[in-house]
């Protein structure tokens, strides 16, 4: 149940859990990812350090212009995920790469680890586009949910230099954390249930959810961070995003949006979403 995407074959971006008939932004949402939809795309893979294929879809806009790396949350999708982000980037005349994060989409794999192997395979994709793009290419790396703790894991391995930094929404800064929050809210004894959890992925996925956690690799991180969360998060508290801003080795600004729920910010402000990234833009990648 936590680690096993039993939804890869039959996902649609349109819908989600979260996204039920009392949604408010469902039909702005709708247009969004309909729009993305249409973006001509070039269909792209690479080969992880593990052997797994990993998948993306790639939006170009002109030679030489900054790249934004996108990864999706849990059991979710990027269409369903950035359709804001991703048109916001292409926009300011970013190329996009959309991820497919292993277990989802057309990656191999079916076994999701919360960012514990995920972070290696953002590791993998900024290599593949400086081998693409060339060592001038000027990469920002951006999460969401779990997307958020892939980028954030990564962010204290040896990136290339041309990763120029980070945006990360609604992130979590433990995974066993949140884990056991589901699994209390779901009704399961949290005492049985995580370290079962914990035996699966280990056994099944060959990982270990408590290797480490989203804030202990953040403070050796250098790169600069923008964080997005929901007051209103009730799947990851922002409490978390204060803790990793706190515990962040490297330049950070948190701005937090009230009333937003999770993965919503820019919806629930889209006029102060978009000034916070632009500046942030501007600042990483004039230097």
């Amino acid at each position: 149940m936590a680690f096993y995407n039993k939804r890869k074959e039959k996902f649609d971006p349109f819908f989600s859990p979260e996204r039920l008939k009392d949604y408010p932004f469902r039909d702005r949402s709708n247009k969004l990812i309909t729009a993305l939809i249409a973006e001509p795309y070039e269909e792209v893979e690479i080969t992880a350090a593990d052997g797994k294929r990993l998948a993306g879809r790639y939006y170009h806009r002109r030679d030489g212009a900054p790249l934004d790396i996108m990864f999706h949350g849990y059991m979710s999708g990027a269409l369903h995920d950035f359709p804001g982000g991703a048109l916001e980037a292409m926009a300011a005349g970013h190329n996009v790469l959309l991820v497919d994060q292993r277990g989802h989409g057309k990656s191999h794999g079916k076994t999701v680890s919360f960012g514990i192997k995920e972070r290696f395979d953002c590791l993998d994709w900024t290599r593949y586009a400086v081998r693409r793009f060339g060592d001038d290419v000027r990469i920002i790396l951006v999460g969401i949910s779990m997307g958020a703790a892939t980028v954030l894991y990564a962010s204290e391995l040896d990136l290339p230099s041309q990763v120029r930094g980070i945006i990360a929404g609604c992130p979590f800064s433990s995974a066993e954390q949140v884990i056991k929050k589901t699994a209390r809210e779901m009704g399961f004894p949290v005492q049985i249930a995580f370290p079962l959890a914990r035996l699966g992925g280990r056994i099944y996925g060959g990982f270990d959810v408590c290797e480490r956690t989203t804030l202990e690799a953040v403070r050796g991180a250098k790169l600069p961070l923008l964080l997005f969360h929901g007051t209103e998060d009730k799947l990851v508290p922002h409490e978390m995003s204060t803790e990793l801003a706190e515990a962040y080795g490297g330049e950070v600004r948190l701005e937090l949006f009230e009333g937003a729920t999770h993965g919503v910010s820019y919806l629930v402000d889209t006029s102060r979403y978009v000034s916070a990234l632009h500046e942030f833009y501007e600042k990483i990648l004039k230097c």
